[in-house]
């Protein structure tokens, strides 16, 4: 996305593998975003090298399918990340189906440019109408596309800030079974697991099996390390 502006050359699927074509234009140095429906990966691998062979390191490749509108059977989506594995740019998708959900999906792989079709009426002439959005799809699908980083978040998995309130409530404790008398050594049958979850947690049950009680423990109560010989 960092490349994109109103200097941005834009290749459509069938200029591919039109070479001289690809050369004449990388010479210019300013961003290509190229489609590559119909196309094989050594086909776009070939049209890259031709770029920057050119020496234009700008480039942005768009997944495509080319077929108006294209069933998602032959959307194959997971060409995106193997995109990025392997051709070494940005990654983008130019999707051609019906309604927004696949280029939401597209962009949660990793597609960080969106190309669709719109139109001012699908029942204007044209081999693409059917699969183009009216102005207000698009602002839609745009507004739905801003939610995707926030959903995709980091991948680092941790309590967030709002979920920190519910562990000692839903969480779970060792509590006594049954009134437990000072000297017992501690069975599995004395030893339970419910709410709240603000005593020792269920993981140490194992290890509170076979220790001595410091003192009395009544029925239903937590289970602390002070408790236990």
């Amino acid at each position: 996305m960092i490349y994109c502006s109103d200097s941005t050359f834009k290749f459509g699927s069938a200029d591919l593998t039109n070479l001289p074509v690809l050369r004449y234009a990388a010479k210019f140095k300013k961003p290509m975003i190229i489609s590559t429906g119909m196309a094989t990966i050594p086909e776009i691998k070939q049209a890259i090298a031709v770029i920057k062979k050119a020496g234009n390191n700008k480039i942005i490749v768009l997944h495509c399918t080319t077929d108006y509108p294209t069933d998602v059977t032959d959307v194959n989506l997971s060409v995106i990340p193997r995109f990025a594995q392997e051709l070494k740019t940005l990654i983008g998708y130019s999707d051609h189906t019906l309604g927004i959900e696949v280029p939401l999906m597209a962009a949660t792989l990793g597609a960080c440019l969106i190309e669709k079709h719109f139109t001012l009426d699908r029942n204007l002439r044209g081999p693409d109408q059917a699969a183009s959005m009216t102005p207000a799809e698009l602002g839609m699908m745009a507004e739905q596309l801003k939610q995707v980083p926030l959903v995709l978040g980091n991948s680092i998995k941790k309590p967030t800030e709002r979920e920190k309130k519910y562990i000692p409530l839903v969480r779970k404790s060792v509590v006594a079974n049954t009134n437990i008398n000072a000297g017992h050594k501690i069975t599995a049958a004395d030893l339970g697991i419910k709410r709240p979850g603000t005593g020792l947690a269920p993981k140490y049950f194992d290890t509170i099996v076979g220790r001595i009680a410091k003192r009395a423990i009544k029925k239903d109560t937590l289970i602390k390390q002070s408790d236990l010989k």
